[in-house]
C-alpha cells in the first residue's frame, strides 16, 4: 500500500471506547480501527497494516479504492448525484442495459442494499403469483432453505433458522416454507399450487460457505420450471466474480427467473443492489407499487456501470478461479494441522477450525494481531473472501500466517 500513514488524533483504543455510549451494539467487530485502505491492504489509525481477507463480505471484490471505480465516482460527483425516480437521469438506462446483458436476463429493478433486493424479489414473486399464476389473494408462499442468510429485515428474519436473528423480533411474516438446503426431494414436497417462488443462495455464505452437491441448482431450475413457480437466486455474496464465474449459478449452466445482486455491485463505494429478472416477471410492477428514493440514483448507476465494465472483460472471474487453486491447495495442506475441513469455490472459503484449538472468534483475533483480517461465523468456522485483486504471494502470506497461528494456539 503506497498511501501515506494515517494521522489520527485519537488511538484505536480511544476510538473504540468512544463508540460504546453512542452506537447501537448490533455488531461485535474485531478491535481494529481502519483509517485508510488500498487494494488488498488496510491501515489502522496508528499506521499498522493488515491484509484484508474478508473484503467487506464480498462488497470489495475489486479491492479497496479500485482506480477505475474511484474515477467513475469522482467524475459523477462533479455532475449529478441524486434526482430520485421522480425524474429520469442520464446514467440509469445504460447501467440497467449493461447489467441485464451481463446476467443474461432482461430487466432491472435498482435498489440500494442486499436486504432491499430480497424484499423486492419477494414482493415481485407474490405479485407474479397473483397476476400471472392465479394464486388466490394472500395465499402465495415462498420456499426457502434452512440455514439461509438473506438479510435482517422483519420479513427476512421471519424465515431465518438462526435464533440470534429471530429471537425477540416477532410476530413474524407468514407465507414461507423452510426446507433443508441441498435436498431436492424436500423441496419438491414443499411446492404446491400456492408456491410463488423458491428463494435460495447458490452457495450459503453466512452458514460457512456451504456448497451444494453438483446437480442441485440444475434440479432446482428443472423443478421450478416443471411446477410453474419462479427460481430466485440470491447472488448478493456469491455473485460478480467471487466464485470464478460472473454468477455462481453459472457453474451449473443455470439461468434463474430472478437474480439478486448487491455488495460488489457498488464497488465498495456506495450501496447498490438490484433485482435482475425475466421481462415477464418484472413487468408485473406498476407505478406506485414499489420504489426507493435512492434506488437507481446517478452516482450508484455510474459506479455500477463501472463495475459491470470490469466484469465484462472476464479478468476478475479468471483471477478468482486461478487464485482459488492457490487458496484450496493452501487450505488442503492445513487439514489435520488445526483445520478439520473446508469448503471453497473461487476466492471464497469456509474453514472449520479444530474447536480444541479455539473458536472462530479467537482465531480471528489471533490473525488480526499478526496482520491478517478475517471474520468468524458459526462456532469455530472462519470465512475467507479476499479481494479478487489479491496476488498469489499475498494469499500465501495469509495462509502461512494461519498455519503459524494454528500451530501456536
Amino acid at each position: 500500500m503506497t498511501v501515506a500513514p494515517s494521522r489520527s488524533l485519537r488511538s484505536s483504543a480511544e476510538l473504540i471506547r468512544a463508540e460504546e455510549p453512542v452506537l447501537a451494539h448490533n455488531y461485535h467487530p474485531l478491535p481494529v480501527v481502519v483509517a485508510r485502505a488500498e487494494g488488498a491492504w488496510v491501515e489502522d489509525v496508528e499506521g499498522r497494516r493488515y491484509l484484508d481477507m474478508l473484503a467487506g463480505y464480498s462488497a470489495l471484490n475489486f479491492g479497496h479504492r479500485h482506480p477505475a471505480l474511484i474515477e467513475a465516482a469522482h467524475r459523477q460527483l462533479d455532475q449529478l448525484t441524486l434526482t430520485s425516480r421522480a425524474f429520469h437521469n442520464d446514467r440509469l438506462a445504460g447501467f440497467a442495459e449493461s447489467l441485464a446483458r451481463l446476467t443474461g436476463l432482461d430487466m432491472v429493478l435498482p435498489m440500494n442494499t442486499g436486504a432491499e433486493a430480497v424484499e423486492s424479489a419477494i414482493k415481485v414473486a407474490r405479485k407474479w403469483a397473483y397476476d400471472v399464476k392465479g394464486v388466490p389473494a394472500d395465499r402465495a408462499t415462498v420456499v426457502v432453505a434452512a440455514d439461509n442468510f438473506h438479510g435482517r429485515t422483519t420479513t427476512i428474519v421471519s424465515f431465518s433458522t438462526d435464533e440470534s436473528a429471530r429471537a425477540g423480533f416477532g410476530p413474524f411474516t407468514p407465507g414461507f416454507r423452510v426446507v433443508p438446503y441441498n435436498d431436492l426431494a424436500a423441496l419438491e414436497a414443499a411446492i404446491d399450487e400456492t408456491t410463488a417462488a423458491v428463494l435460495i443462495e447458490p452457495i450459503q455464505g453466512e452458514a460457512g460457505v456451504v456448497i451444494p452437491d453438483d446437480g442441485y441448482l440444475r434440479g432446482v431450475r428443472e423443478l421450478t420450471r416443471r411446477t410453474g413457480c419462479l427460481f430466485i437466486a440470491d447472488e448478493i455474496q456469491s455473485g460478480l466474480g467471487r466464485t470464478g464465474r460472473t454468477l455462481a449459478v453459472e457453474h451449473e449452466g443455470v439461468v434463474p427467473d430472478m437474480v439478486l445482486l448487491g455488495k460488489a455491485l457498488g464497488g465498495g463505494i456506495v450501496p447498490v443492489s438490484a433485482v435482475v429478472a425475466r421481462r415477464e416477471v418484472l413487468q408485473v410492477l406498476r407505478p406506485g407499487e414499489h420504489g426507493s428514493t435512492f434506488g437507481g440514483n446517478p452516482l450508484a448507476a455510474a459506479v455500477g456501470s463501472a463495475v459491470v465494465e470490469l466484469l465484462e472483460t472476464g479478468e476478475f472471474q479468471r483471477r478468482a478461479e486461478e487464485a482459488g487453486v492457490v487458496l484450496r491447495d493452501g487450505l488442503a495442506a492445513l487439514v489435520g494441522k488445526g483445520v478439520q475441513g473446508f469448503r471453497a469455490r473461487g476466492l471464497w472459503a469456509g474453514v472449520d477450525i479444530d474447536p480444541a484449538i479455539g473458536t472462530g472468534r479467537e482465531i480471528s483475533e489471533s490473525l488480526m494481531r499478526e496482520g491478517i483480517l478475517v471474520k468468524d461465523t458459526h462456532g469455530s468456522t472462519i470465512r475467507l473472501a479476499p479481494p479478487l485483486t489479491i496476488t498469489n504471494e499475498e494469499l500465501r502470506t495469509a495462509l502461512g500466517t494461519l498455519e503459524t497461528v494454528l500451530r501456536t494456539a
